[in-house]
């Protein structure tokens, strides 16, 4: 296992660092000077600007500033902000909480949720209930997240004036986020979980359970669910870098903080430093849950084995 996680994330290393890479040429061909977008309220003259990009390494040839941008990402160093001069680690690890709170509130709605009606359904297939899931999940992975957002505020907050509409603060202010970021996520879980213990209920090994006079819950608990999770697991891990880059939308919408307004604002102010910074961390939560979550398969499914 311990020689299994390392390879992997040695392989990780060439995504994160193209990750890297085209992030970086990306931003800097986005028309515009980022000095002049900041300072355009500030009555400052050329030479002040010139003497800036020269502070920032910003007059610097691309691959200049490509080479040492890597260098410094690699000892964890990922530059100060543009606009504030914070280092933008700082700014990072100071939003990040915000964002994984919401993205982990998320996950968990849809896995609880999701899990439990994939297997109500997956249990009851072909009937009413089974199909008022399957419509469910497909309304679910349809409506825009931020669309559900919108009309929350607009009954729960202006309407009702049950919960706050903005901010973050008591578990009020967290409900109707999760929910916007959370639900088209347990859609996806719940006709997973479906489908796939849908198709273990029909495997050679569950008829010969149920021939032997076995419990049908027992068969479910026991021999089914393990063997249908596996596909949802994979999926799982896949979700948790979808709901880092939703709460861009829903952070924006109910004008939470975190990475994803710090990334909006960065990239509207051009700031090159910090929108980089947000997309690599981004990128390496990412990885990193993937292959944990690949890890997880070999206590799953006793037959899958991790190659050493």
């Amino acid at each position: 296992m311990t020689k299994y996680l390392i390879r992997r994330f040695v392989f990780a290393i060439p995504v994160v660092l193209g990750v890297a890479t085209l992030v970086f040429f990306m931003l800097h061909l986005i028309p515009g000077d980022p000095i002049s977008t900041i300072f355009a309220q500030q009555s400052m003259t050329e030479a002040q600007i010139q003497i800036i990009r020269d502070r920032l390494g910003l007059n610097d040839p691309l691959m200049v500033q490509y080479v040492k941008y890597i260098g410094r990402a690699v000892q964890g160093d990922l530059g100060r902000s543009i606009q504030g001069g914070r280092a933008v680690t700082g700014l990072i690890l100071e939003q990040f909480p915000y964002t994984l709170q919401l993205a982990l509130l998320g996950m968990l709605m849809a896995s609880v949720l999701g899990f439990t009606l994939g297997i109500l359904a997956g249990v009851n297939y072909n009937s009413w209930l089974d199909n008022a899931v399957m419509a469910f999940s497909v309304a679910g992975v349809s409506i825009p997240g931020f669309w559900i957002g919108l009309m929350m505020i607009f009954f729960f907050s202006v309407r009702l004036k049950l919960l706050p509409s903005s901010g973050v603060g008591s578990w009020q202010h967290l409900v109707m986020p999760v929910i916007a970021i959370g639900i088209a996520e347990m859609a996806v879980v719940a006709r997973m979980t479906r489908s796939n213990l849908v198709e273990v209920l029909q495997q050679d090994y569950v008829r010969t359970a149920r021939a032997k006079g076995v419990q049908e819950r027992v068969i479910v608990v026991r021999h089914a669910l393990k063997n249908a999770l596996i596909p949802v697991i994979t999926i799982m891990g896949v979700q948790l870098g979808r709901l880092m880059a939703g709460a861009v939308i829903i952070e924006t919408v109910f004008a939470r903080p975190g990475i994803g307004r710090l990334a909006v604002h960065s990239i509207i102010y051009k700031d090159f430093t910090v929108a980089q910074g947000v997309v690599l961390f981004t990128a390496i939560i990412y990885v990193v849950s993937n292959i944990l979550i690949d890890a997880s398969y070999a206590y799953l499914d006793p037959r899958i084995r991790l190659a050493e």
